[in-house]
């Protein structure tokens, strides 16, 4: 946990910079151009399709949140309708035109329907201690999810650069790339301002706990065969060979603030337990004829 003490002020300092330093990335603003098309597809093509659904479903995302947190405070508010939102669904749109021009079918997202767990939540969120449960759990989220999106778009654009397609590695990945952090960012700001403050009593540090445990889910895993889907794209970055290390990487924020008590945890259970199930869900859709895997 950071030595400085963390102000509402700054924090709402924070999104009012991202969003003046990082404005929606256009599709103007981009060069698409693209020197080996089945190249590039047969490589990085189910990762540059995840990302975009992904990236297009902010819309439900919203709705989820605006469910979770029926009060939801300000400067959550100004962070995800005026900074995040309009951020990300420019890199999913971005992302679906290159995945288009490289021959493969437009992006399917899901952006209205709410998962039940969700919905029972929201429901127990009208009480105000639940409600500051569900906004820890939304910090804790958004940090693994957006952590996830770093690793990702780094990966692929090492992975873009190695095979000398400079345009869409620089002028697509490369500007995704740096608008994420600045969403972790807030994230893990924000969490750790509410345990600074002591805004949880013991009672709620407990039940956030188990909530973590039995709702985590990996970013984009809402439907049947999206987690073969997301192992795919795990495997195919390389990220296979240390699930460990990703699982640590991705619940930094969990782990130094809602696990501190937990001496010695350095991946939590549930984490790296969803990454190899993934990864043994692809494995396993492989095994029964889709094909072989990446080399």
């Amino acid at each position: 946990m950071p030595r400085s003490t963390i102000t509402p002020e700054q924090l709402r300092a924070h999104v009012l910079q991202l969003g003046e330093k990082h404005p929606p990335i256009s599709l103007d603003s981009v060069d698409r151009t693209v020197l080996d098309p089945a190249g590039v597809r047969e490589a990085f093509g189910p990762v540059i399709g995840y990302l975009s659904r992904v990236e297009l479903e902010v819309d439900r995302n919203v709705l989820e949140l605006l469910t979770l947190l029926p009060d939801v405070e300000e400067t959550d508010r100004l962070f995800f309708a005026d900074v995040w939102q309009p951020q990300e669904i420019q890199h999913g749109l971005v992302l679906d035109r290159l995945q288009q021009d490289l021959g493969m079918e437009p992006a399917e997202p899901n952006t209205t329907v709410i998962s039940p767990k969700i919905r029972v939540l929201g429901a127990l969120s009208h009480l105000p201690p639940v409600q500051e449960v569900a906004r820890l759990l939304y910090y804790l989220t958004g940090a693994a999810t957006e952590r996830s999106a770093v690793v990702a778009y780094n990966k692929l654009s090492e992975g873009l650069e190695r095979m000398d397609e400079r345009a869409i590695a620089r002028t697509v990945v490369a500007p995704i790339k740096q608008q994420e952090p600045g969403h972790f960012a807030y994230y893990r700001l924000a969490a750790t301002q509410m345990f600074q403050s002591r805004a949880l009593k013991p009672w709620q540090l407990r039940l956030a706990q188990i909530l973590r445990r039995q709702s985590f889910a990996l970013v984009g895993v809402n439907q049947p065969g999206q987690e073969a889907d997301y192992g795919r794209v795990v495997s195919t970055l390389g990220l296979d060979g240390d699930l460990a290390g990703f699982a640590r990487d991705i619940s930094r924020v969990e782990r130094e603030l809602l696990w501190a008590g937990s001496k010695g945890m350095e991946v939590p259970g549930y984490v790296l337990g969803a990454l190899k199930d993934a990864v043994a869900a692809y494995r396993e859709r492989h095994a029964s004829g889709a094909g072989p895997l990446p080399a």
